[in-house]
């Protein structure tokens, strides 16, 4: 004989949300006060007392970056002192737990090889944490005793030859351009997977004040455009259209690479993020197998990180598109390479984006026109 017995449980699916970190950066850089500490920072955070009253690189990059990243602005910073190590203010940050979008390197590098230590170092917080970083770094204004020409071959020779993926540089020409894009890129107003060349997101806010050469020269549209031929992200203005506005964030990628452009590289990172912590969910777990009602409902379930960034705004007769465009039936596909060892492929298609349009006007004088 037996006893009844009755059991109720609750099954995790793992249906929820995943925490996103999309706009969330790490800003380290010189300031005269809390030197070696982590401080989180919004809208209405006092930079004179978390920073110092006396200016400093950090709190001028951090106040530009506020004025443009919107009201739900936020992001962590890590001063140094004046000769302090990014490195080990960035490893601080990830022994503390801290994911970050992105890192933005407020002392102006010197060298290539400063570069590509902040794309090693972003390379390893995914290596290490599985966490996925792009890096904005800065490099140097001009000097009062430099020509264009001069600074300009200077500033070319910083990324010339360097394959860095995951780092942007921005010149310092008004003193606060790495914040002025920084805060452009969190602004939660705008989607990831917009370029800051994006007229329609508005002007930048508070950029310094137009650089001249030592003969007095005010910066010119060719020294952006050779600037951005070389790699570097930079502002930009359109004759007779008021306002500065921005280029491209240009990565410092190979010729013929997908990830040319940060947008590209936030939307793929993004998607990782999303995913993982469902493959993870499916380490040992037997519902995933190589049955096809398994293989058709694992898939199925992958997807629907790419089907939320996907998904399209219709308001007023105006589409505002999601982040990608709809997934289609093979854009993700799971091998079984043995019998305990998976392999997901995923394909993303970001939507076309107009960079370059010229309009062709021509006049219509046939006599059939003529009321």
């Amino acid at each position: 004989m037996a006893l009844g017995k009755i059991s109720v449980n609750n099954l995790n699916l793992g249906q929820g949300a995943v925490t996103e970190i999309e706009r969330y950066f790490l800003f380290i850089g010189p300031a005269a006060k809390n030197v070696g500490k982590l401080l989180a920072l919004n809208t209405d955070s006092d930079l004179d007392n978390e920073l110092g009253v006396a200016a400093s690189d950090l709190k001028t990059q951090l106040i530009a970056a506020r004025a443009n990243g919107g009201s739900r602005w936020a992001c962590l910073a890590a001063p140094i002192g004046a000769e302090g190590d990014w490195a080990s203010a960035l490893e601080y940050a990830q022994q503390h737990g801290y994911s970050v979008e992105g890192i933005v390197v407020t002392k102006p590098v010197t060298a290539g090889a400063e570069l590509l230590a902040l794309h090693t170092a972003a390379e390893q917080l995914n290596a290490r944490h599985g966490r996925r970083s792009f890096v904005l770094a800065a490099s140097a204004g001009i000097l009062p005793t430099v020509t264009w020409s001069d600074y300009v071959l200077e500033q070319k020779a910083l990324t010339d030859g360097i394959a860095a993926p995951r780092v942007v540089v921005v010149p310092q020409l008004h003193g606060n351009d790495l914040g002025v894009l920084a805060g452009r890129l969190a602004n939660a107003a705008w989607s990831i997977a917009d370029t800051p060349m994006r007229v329609a997101s508005g002007p930048v806010l508070g950029l310094g004040s137009v650089p001249a050469d030592k003969d007095g020269v005010p910066l010119p549209s060719a020294v952006r455009s050779e600037l951005d031929k070389a790699r570097f992200s930079v502002s930009q203005t359109y004759p007779d259209y008021e306002g500065v506005y921005w280029g491209d964030a240009n990565m410092l990628d190979t010729a013929a690479s997908d990830f040319q452009v940060l947008e590209y590289l936030r939307l793929a990172d993004k998607a990782a993020r999303q995913v993982r912590p469902l493959l993870i969910r499916r380490i040992g777990d037997r519902r995933l197998n190589n049955s096809p009602a398994s293989m058709a409902a694992n898939t199925s379930a992958l997807m629907a990180p790419l089907r939320r960034m996907a998904k399209a705004v219709k308001f007023a007769g105006e589409v505002f598109p999601g982040e990608i465009q709809p997934p289609r039936d093979g854009d993700l596909v799971i091998v079984w390479k043995s019998h305990t060892q998976v392999e997901v492929f995923i394909r993303i298609r970001p939507h076309n984006c107009p960079k370059d349009i010229t309009a062709n006007i021509a006049l219509d004088l046939s006599q059939d026109n003529q009321e």
